[in-house]
């Protein structure tokens, strides 16, 4: 049985699920992308990632084609831009996600990064999506603890279910401060780029212990992040094998002093550091 991670609200998701940011972006990967998808969801990784911002609405097109017959099975998310992010944009911004996606709800919805719309707005119109059927949580990426603060005191800020934020071995500055909230007010953390892009760093730590595990630096920065309580990872793979790999990574098992050492070359933070983002 594949990992899972428990949203506020008690329902279980896959911890490790998968990304679409920069697909769609090309018309000669497209097949390949979506056979991507369609193996990720054969092996468990049900929870999809997608947003009107990439492409446009092409991912989430792309994300309709590949699993055309297979909505029951998947926890489809994706994201409004802060723009669309008003009382009535919000709902609209969502119309138009669905009808690409060609499903009549979200399983999670996302402000992606906060704008000049006042954090009422927006969520009261995440409310009236939610009481309406056409999303069954919602969320936000991209805030930094102050954000989350001042989230949680508009009326129903409570009922956020996650945060997603850049978050990965080379990158822990969630971990001061961000994460341990996160933890206190019973939200997973959804991390996004977690193996950097593939822009990991070559050699060292995590290429020993990759050696040691039979396993690709990637997969052992994977590995890590997983090993993080209640963090979800998303992960992009647009190729079949790039998918497997991904998936891979669940087997792995880190030992204390694997952990020691990438501790030793990638140092958790030891003061606040500005929220990242890419």
């Amino acid at each position: 049985m594949d990992p899972t991670v428990t949203l506020p609200a008690g329902e279980s998701i896959p911890a490790l699920g998968q990304g679409t940011w920069q697909m769609a972006e090309r018309s000669g990967r497209r097949a390949q992308e979506i056979e991507a998808l369609r193996l990720g969801v054969e092996l468990g990784m049900t929870l999809i990632d997608t947003a009107e911002m990439y492409g446009e609405g092409a991912a989430e097109e792309l994300v309709a084609e590949a699993l055309a017959g297979e909505r029951e099975r998947l926890f489809l998310v994706s994201k409004v831009y802060p723009h669309n992010a008003g009382r009535q944009g919000v709902i609209e911004a969502c119309e138009r996600s669905l009808r690409r996606l060609k499903t009549d709800r979200l399983d999670l919805y996302l402000l992606h990064w906060r704008g000049s719309v006042p954090l009422e707005e927006t969520v009261a119109s995440f409310e009236e999506l939610r009481r309406s059927g056409k999303i069954r949580h919602w969320g936000v990426s991209n805030f930094d603890v102050d954000d989350m603060e001042e989230l949680l005191g508009v009326p129903a800020g409570e009922n956020c279910a996650t945060n997603q934020v850049l978050y990965n071995v080379t990158r822990r500055g969630p971990e001061f401060d961000l994460s341990p909230w996160m933890r206190a007010h019973g939200m997973p953390l959804m991390a996004y780029s977690p193996i950097e892009q593939g822009r990991l760093p070559r050699g060292g730590a995590l290429q020993a212990i990759a050696k040691a595990h039979e396993a690709s630096p990637f997969q052992i920065a994977l590995a890590w992040l997983l090993n993080r309580p209640g963090v979800i990872a998303i992960p992009k793979a647009s190729s079949v094998q790039h998918v497997q790999e991904n998936h891979r990574a669940l087997e792995i098992t880190l030992t204390p002093e694997d952990l020691a050492a990438i501790d030793a070359e990638f140092p958790a933070p030891k003061r606040k550091r500005p929220l990242e983002m890419i």
